[in-house]
């Protein structure tokens, strides 16, 4: 991305606290929103929505790495769309169409709560989530012909690997895009989700045979 907005600075500097009581598996303990990734290899043929769904389809075998490519051309599959809303829901629930899947959190999300993850499923398998969004192109404007997608130098490695998972806080790499502006392959500026210099944020599920990503949100 060529320009960066000025009002992302105040991103910059962010701070990620840790709930102290932890369950045995890893997790924090108390009420939170638990959501599950279902690596597919036939996914459903609708879009899976309803309010009390809890998971969202993605394509078992689909890897790929957006960054840099224009907006228009983004592949929408094994994409996560994420919206600001009052709480937390599954909006489309099949990530293996042509218009990606949808997932609404709460819009103070980054302040408010901790994210964490871990693989379950058949052992063997692995995937990349890694946050991205549309930013401003050559002429520095959102919304026009050459946005293009960027996506932060931080991702999620999820590896199911044998005997007990346990779950990882990982609430700076989904809810926040660590952006090198100028590109000398260090991060230098960190966006939080929804911030309004870039627009349709989504984390990009690159799968290669996980079959069960396990996230909870709990508040802080």
């Amino acid at each position: 991305m060529k320009q960066i907005v000025m009002s992302m600075m105040v991103a910059a500097v962010l701070g990620f606290g840790v709930l102290a009581h932890a369950t045995g598996n890893g997790a924090p303990s108390g009420t939170h929103y638990n959501l599950n990734i279902l690596g597919k290899d036939n996914c459903a043929g609708d879009d899976l929505t309803g309010s009390q769904r809890h998971t969202i389809q993605v394509l078992l075998q689909f890897q790929d790495n957006p960054n840099g490519i224009l907006a228009t051309q983004l592949d929408k599959r094994n994409k996560i769309f994420l919206v600001a809303d009052i709480d937390f829901h599954v909006l489309d629930g099949n990530a293996c169409d042509g218009d990606g899947a949808a997932f609404a959190l709460p819009t103070n999300v980054v302040s408010a709560y901790t994210v964490w993850v871990r693989a379950l499923g058949k052992p063997g398998g692995s995937a990349t989530m890694t946050t991205c969004a549309t930013g401003s192109g050559l002429d520095g404007v959102l919304g026009t012909a050459d946005d293009e997608i960027v996506c932060s130098t931080e991702n999620v490695v999820l590896l199911r690997t044998s005997g007990k998972q346990r779950f990882v806080n990982v609430t700076k790499e989904l809810t926040t895009i660590a952006l090198d502006t100028d590109g000398d392959g260090i991060a230098d500026l960190r966006v939080p989700l929804f911030d309004s210099s870039l627009m349709d944020y989504f984390w990009n599920f690159s799968n290669n045979g996980l079959r069960l990503a396990q996230l909870r949100f709990y508040p802080r």
